[in-house]
């Protein structure tokens, strides 16, 4: 993580993309208790629920996007706030693109505010979010 006052606004943060298999998906339900069918049924997701696929799961995108944004922060920083909001289901199979974008930098209080999202393979943002850490 780079000093408060070498951080400008529009700097972009390390992005990463995510292709989680069915067995991540199976992981990640049993981690938070989620037993909700649409995350491994596919017969149930797309006969029942309507969907295309096997649906991943909208906590697990929020989870990428605060990993995006703490671990550019790195260890010397503190998440102060952190919220996202989805907006479009992701189907097993595709590729999320996460990352970010300095939005604001306040010196004198060490706090940067971010902008986070998840877009899909077509480029349309899925999960939009924002963050507000303070630095050092």
């Amino acid at each position: 993580m780079a000093r408060i006052e070498t951080i400008q606004v529009g700097d972009g943060l390390p992005a990463e993309d995510h292709t989680p298999t069915i067995l991540d998906l199976f992981f990640y339900n049993a981690a938070i208790w989620n037993g909700h069918r649409i995350h491994f049924d596919e017969k149930y997701t797309t006969q029942e629920e309507g969907y295309r696929g096997i649906v991943i799961q909208g906590p697990l995108q929020g989870d990428w996007m605060s990993q995006c944004v703490m671990g550019w922060l790195g260890e010397e920083g503190t998440l102060v706030e952190f919220e996202y909001s989805n907006r479009s289901a992701a189907y097993l199979g595709d590729t999320l693109h996460v990352g970010g974008r300095v939005t604001a930098v306040d010196t004198s209080s060490g706090e940067v505010s971010v902008d986070l999202f998840v877009r899909n393979t077509a480029g349309d943002v899925i999960a939009p979010g924002a963050a507000r850490v303070r630095v050092g």
